[in-house]
């Protein structure tokens, strides 16, 4: 999910071209509707969002029973602050704004891997929760509700 119609257009065009189904959405309040409709295997979502930002959206989806297990990744240029808040949430990985789209795709798809049926898809990657310096490296905010192969930005 990304307020930026480009942004959502970059996310969908390399997703689908890696043969993952894409759903789209504008903001937190469309991401939580189109999350319970479409049920994706991961959803993007990018930090500052009109109506519901990102971080309120991925701790709704926690809060939930029905997603609480569901791979959340920020994508977005954020702040140490804003980091350690989705770490507090709950987010499982970052992707920092400006973002290659073989790091996206790869994103992706180790989310989904983790999600498999034998993968819990609990916590964030192999021994738990990203550090704040992990989540740098690759860091973002994430508000895209999008679902590619059902994986959602």
């Amino acid at each position: 999910m990304d307020d930026n119609k480009v942004i959502r257009q970059l996310i969908r065009v390399n997703l689908e071209l890696e043969g993952l189904e894409v759903v789209t959405a504008a903001d937190g309040a469309e991401c939580l509707d189109i999350v319970h409709q479409v049920r994706p295997d991961v959803v993007t979502l990018d930090v500052v969002m009109p109506r519901l930002d990102g971080l309120r959206t991925a701790a709704r989806l926690r809060a939930d029973p029905l997603t609480r297990n569901l791979p959340l990744a920020i994508v977005s240029a954020c702040t140490q602050y804003e980091v350690e808040s989705g770490l507090d949430v709950g987010v499982d990985a970052f992707l920092a704004k400006p973002f290659e789209p073989a790091e996206l795709v790869r994103l992706v798809r180790q989310l989904m891997e983790r999600r498999r049926p034998g993968g819990s898809a609990e916590g964030g990657g192999e021994g738990g929760s990203p550090s704040f310096e992990d989540a740098f490296g690759a860091t973002a905010g994430v508000e895209e509700a999008e679902r590619a192969g059902r994986a959602g930005h």
